[in-house]
């Protein structure tokens, strides 16, 4: 990555959103948050921190309470994009399978990826704990509900998990997963009662209020448009101030085009959507009997929780940042393709996120240039992974630790433009195709099990019988009293 002075767009010289939460049922329900000021004069300080979501705001509070002074540049409000728009669940893991995982760096490394995934797990769920976040409210479990009847791959799967990975993960038969998911589609399930689900934004919220008080300063409305990073103390330009520091952080997500366009182009923006509905009371309790949260197998992953007495419902995947107009009528049509008793349930928010997904699935954490930092790409993992990175950055800044370099396998790779990325449009709109593929090949695969044990069971029938006949042949002869009289003479 080049050192020199780094230009900002035009783009960065908008406006902060003034609605920045959106029409979010977690903007309906945020805990109070005080509006704090834009940078309006030069800053010296040890780190700065481009980007308010999780990613940032955790390495910003860990850096604080390693010693070191802080200062954090978001350009609209904590938490107002990725990090408080999302799903809510709290997962080990990364959006890369972790069989590819395996199979890319092998087993001894990705035990120790996981065992970071998890730390981010134990992280939030401490963090939430220790500082009494208003909000939150976490709720244990997390079920991965299998559309594709293969009990066999879900065992092996299972067993991967918890003999090479030590992971605390039951194998759920059907029967057991459609006791408290009531719908036909639905097979086997994997459950990881150490995972849990959040309100995120108000976690974000608490966060930075926790950074806060160990030490770090917060500046809203402040977005960076350019950045220095040659010489030993670098510089961050902001519309109305100067941030110098020794390190700079790079967690601004899919926002990182003003400052370092190079890294934006690694990175594939990807739009998901999420809808509540009305209050449902009793009709809900009798499809999903599950608090926690669930996601499904398709390609084009369905993830949900109840919320008091609310389906929370996220799904659809694009690489368009539009959001459609009929998205309400869109997303009750997603949950009764599920769950056909909940048909025409109204909806009372929905909304969109952008998350960033990098081509390999796989966080970026780690070094880009002499004292520049990275943390981005979580892709559907972002509250475990942003843990993770935070945790990771903050001792490598203070400590020279390099538990970073986990990562170095998974390098910035370019994402291929806008040909990249109509190449991810067309590998979303095909997830049906993909699924019904998928379903016709674990149909066939069944089949073919079927017909090799009956075949197995007809061989073995037939080995019985005739092993019974020779028996009874024999029986016969030693009876006859001709076939004595010829043995004795």
């Amino acid at each position: 990555m080049t050192s020199a002075a780094i230009c900002g767009s035009d783009e960065a010289m908008t406006a902060p959103d003034p609605f920045p939460y959106g029409p979010s049922w977690y903007a309906a329900t945020m805990v109070a948050a005080p509006s704090r000021p834009p940078l309006t004069w030069d800053l010296d300080v040890d780190v700065c921190v481009i980007g308010g979501g999780l990613a940032g705001i955790t390495t910003a509070r860990e850096l604080a309470r390693l010693g070191r002074s802080v200062a954090l540049v978001e350009a609209d409000r904590i938490g107002s994009h990725a990090s408080g728009r999302g799903g809510g669940i709290v997962t080990p893991g990364f959006s890369e399978p972790i069989g590819a995982i395996i199979e890319r760096i092998g087993l001894k490394r990705a035990r120790e990826l996981w065992a970071l995934s998890a730390e981010g797990v134990e992280y939030v769920r401490t963090a939430i704990r220790e500082t009494a976040m208003e909000g939150v409210a976490p709720v244990d479990g997390h079920l991965v509900a299998r559309t594709i009847d293969d009990e066999d791959d879900l065992l092996r799967e299972v067993a991967l998990m918890r003999v090479d990975l030590g992971v605390d993960v039951e194998a759920w038969p059907t029967a057991q997963l459609r006791e408290v998911l009531l719908s036909p589609i639905y097979f086997q399930g994997m459950h990881l009662a150490a995972a849990f689900h959040i309100h995120p934004l108000n976690y974000a919220l608490g966060l930075a209020a926790a950074a806060e008080q160990a030490g770090v300063r917060i500046f809203e409305g402040t977005p960076a448009l350019a950045i220095d990073a040659a010489g030993v103390r670098k510089r961050v330009d902001t519309p109305n101030g100067r941030v110098r520091s020794g390190h700079i952080v790079l967690a601004g997500g899919v926002g990182l085009r003003a400052v370092h366009p190079l890294i934006a182009e690694t990175v594939v923006p990807v739009t998901s959507y999420l809808a509540t509905t009305v209050p449902l009371g009793d009709r809900l309790n009798e499809v999903i009997r599950y608090a926690g949260a669930v996601t499904d197998t398709r390609h084009a992953r369905n993830s949900y929780r109840v919320v008091g007495d609310r389906l929370l419902w996220g799904g659809r995947m694009t690489v368009q940042a539009s959001t459609p107009r009929r998205l309400s009528a869109l997303m009750q049509g997603d949950i009764a393709r599920i769950y056909p008793q909940l048909a025409g349930v109204g909806i009372a928010h929905a909304w969109s996120g952008i998350a960033g997904y990098a081509v390999h699935n796989m966080p970026q954490i780690g070094a880009v240039d002499r004292g520049v930092w990275l943390a981005g790409a979580f892709g559907m993992h972002g509250i475990n992974a942003s843990a993770m990175a935070g945790i990771l950055l903050a001792r490598a800044i203070a400590a020279g630790d390099d538990g970073w370099r986990l990562f170095s396998d998974y390098e910035l790779v370019w994402a291929g433009g806008r040909i990249g990325r109509a190449a991810a449009q067309a590998f979303l709109w095909s997830a049906p195709a993909r699924d019904a593929a998928a379903s016709g090949l674990a149909r066939l695969r069944r089949a073919w099990r079927r017909r090799a044990a009956d075949r197995a069971t007809r061989m073995a029938a037939g080995r019985t019988h005739r092993a019974v006949a020779d028996i009874t042949r024999r029986d016969l002869h030693a009876a006859d009293p001709a076939d004595r009289g010829a043995a004795g003479s």
